[in-house]
């Protein structure tokens, strides 16, 4: 199995800082990254990296990228923060060019993604009571199995992974959880007239990219519509061009009752998120009924136009597509005892690795960094493969190449 080179001095000195000072609340790979561009990262000690991760799908557009890092040096210095006390010169043109982007009628923006999905279920919530005519305080809202949009108490009260939510408690009551890609369980489910609203990934990221049958999109829209019930879409990390279109659920052509929005929305620079909804659903909420001192920030609407302009003068979609069908067929050739599967759509990926040792992932991840490609394990034996949309064909041939070669750890 593998074995780690030893740590420098240098990097030493910052991974016992983090560990004398810092809550335990993660387990990183031993390497402390100093720099980023496009589809590299550059540690302590000047060793460069393929970043395989992207901050879990935040950096689409690549580290750094330049269109996105001027708007934001420039506002940094203009105007960053007013709260919503008062209007300020950024926010309309962003909350314009947003819907305008995606088509809904308006959008309610946020800072982190788990505080998107926050304020979807209070939107949906709402809607309920409001509109759909549910008893006060009966609404439910129906999430999948495998889901994971964040650590909030209401985002672990939908969990069904233990080192999400146990000895947490108590939940957040209201929450229902049903099969994943399961469409009669969802129809079953909706029987229920107090059920506001269905919650899901379009393919489920941190359960280890699991990519739900076709039609199964179209059949959650057709169940939604006719039971009366919204369509709550996270694409927080299969948004943005990471599958291939713009969002994961354009691949299916539906169009969601409430759309959540984060990660990549500012390229990597800062926490930006969005929930978009047309005005049936979204002006339900009345003044100060909902916020955040930082959302609508104008620096994260500068930000967030740019990120997501660069993503269409890019052609970052297009990209993505060609170069995860590359991908998932060149890591298929190396026909690899190790990996019992290979999954994904774009270049959201992952494989499962097959081994004796349960932690045959984590090694080959670190077999992975000291050949120069950073990727992470997620739910123990599935790694994910999720590098920039800025990728070119010739970059991919050299990270397949560092993938073959770290294979052979697990030898």
């Amino acid at each position: 199995m593998h074995n780690p080179l030893h740590t420098s001095a240098n990097t030493q000195y910052y991974l016992d800082l983090e560990e004398k000072y810092g809550a335990h609340n993660y387990h990183p790979l031993p390497v402390v990254l100093k720099k980023g561009t496009g589809v590299f990262l550059w540690d302590v000690d000047d060793k460069r990296y393929f970043d395989f991760l992207s901050g879990y799908s935040a950096v689409n557009q690549g580290h750094c990228h330049p269109a996105v890092v001027e708007v934001l040096q420039a506002q940094a210095s203009e105007l960053t923060l007013t709260s919503r006390a008062f209007h300020n010169d950024q926010l309309g043109e962003y909350e314009k060019y947003i819907t305008t982007y995606f088509g809904y009628d308006k959008v309610l923006p946020m800072n982190t993604g788990v505080e998107g999905g926050e304020t979807a279920i209070k939107l949906a919530r709402r809607w309920g009571y409001t509109v759909k005519g549910i008893e006060a305080n009966k609404a439910k809202i129906i999430f999948a199995s495998g889901n994971f949009w964040g650590r909030t108490m209401a985002a672990i009260s939908s969990s069904t992974d233990p080192s999400s939510y146990h000895n947490f408690g108590p939940y957040m009551p209201g929450f229902e959880v049903i099969p994943y890609n399961d469409l009669s369980a969802l129809e079953a489910a909706l029987q229920d007239p107090n059920v506001a609203a269905y919650m899901f990934e379009p393919i489920q990221g941190e359960a280890g990219v699991v990519v739900p049958d076709e039609g199964y999109l179209t059949g959650i829209r057709n169940l939604c519509s006719q039971y009366k019930v919204l369509m709550i879409a996270d694409e927080i990390q299969t948004g943005l061009a990471r599958t291939g279109k713009m969002l994961a659920c354009d691949h299916e052509n539906v169009r969601p009752d409430i759309l959540i929005l984060g990660k990549a929305l500012s390229g990597g620079t800062l926490p930006i998120s969005a929930v978009l909804s047309d005005d049936e659903v979204m002006m339900t909420i009345k003044p100060g009924e909902h916020g955040s001192t930082y959302g609508g920030n104008p620096l994260a609407c500068k930000v967030a136009i740019a990120a997501l302009q660069v993503l269409k003068d890019e052609n970052m979609a297009a990209n993505a597509e060609a170069m995860g069908n590359l991908f998932r067929e060149e890591l298929s050739k190396l026909n690899s005892p190790y990996i019992s599967c290979i999954r994904g759509r774009g270049l959201l990926n992952a494989i499962v690795i097959k081994h004796h040792n349960p932690d045959a992932a984590w090694e080959l991840c670190l077999a992975l960094k000291d050949n120069g490609l950073l990727a992470k394990p997620t739910h123990g034996d599935k790694i994910r493969f999720a590098p920039p949309l800025i990728i070119t064909v010739e970059q991919i041939m050299e990270a397949v190449n560092i993938i073959e070669k770290s294979l052979s750890c697990l030898n």
